[in-house]
């Protein structure tokens, strides 16, 4: 059975993504309870899936994806930020608030509405002292179990960020 709101959904241990797209750019990309795949309905959603199963088997996986341009101008800043750091890296909200001269608060925000979760990697971000902090603007159960997950998929032990 299909999922009308999406492009293709891609199965994961313990969860799924939803794509959503349209011909020419990714519109966003969703967390989902576990459940089966369901085959891509354009060439750009196929792509979305080659891209994230590649991630899958290899986190060092960079994405080429063209992202439909979102969010305000603070948020795509911090996204742009975030993008930047490699796979296998952490950086803290603090950290990421000063080096664009604003608020960790204000960052962590900005993680919450990112559109393109494991493309623009906010799972990357984690509070001072290497915890998990919050992810997709929950501060516990399955998101934040899928963060978990993402990190230790890119071999991040959670203690003190590395960059």
């Amino acid at each position: 059975m299909n999922d009308p709101e999406y492009q293709a959904i891609v199965a994961t241990p313990g969860f799924a993504l939803g794509i959503c797209c349209d011909a020419d750019e990714i519109t966003r990309i969703d967390f989902l309870e576990a459940r089966p795949e369901m085959p891509p309905g354009t060439l750009l959603a196929a792509e979305a899936v080659r891209q994230l199963q590649a991630y899958f088997a290899d986190p060092a996986f960079v994405f080429g994806l063209p992202l439909r341009p979102a969010g305000t101008t603070f948020q795509r800043r911090v996204w742009e930020q975030i993008a930047a750091i490699p796979s296998g890296h952490t950086e803290t909200y603090g950290q990421l608030a000063k080096n664009i001269k604003n608020a960790p608060r204000a960052v962590g925000q900005a993680c919450g509405a990112n559109p393109y979760p494991v493309v623009v990697p906010c799972h990357r971000i984690v509070a001072t002292g290497g915890t998990l902090g919050g992810f997709a603007r929950e501060r516990g159960g399955f998101l934040l179990d899928i963060k978990r997950w993402l990190l230790q998929h890119e071999g991040i032990a959670l203690g003190a960020p590395r960059r």
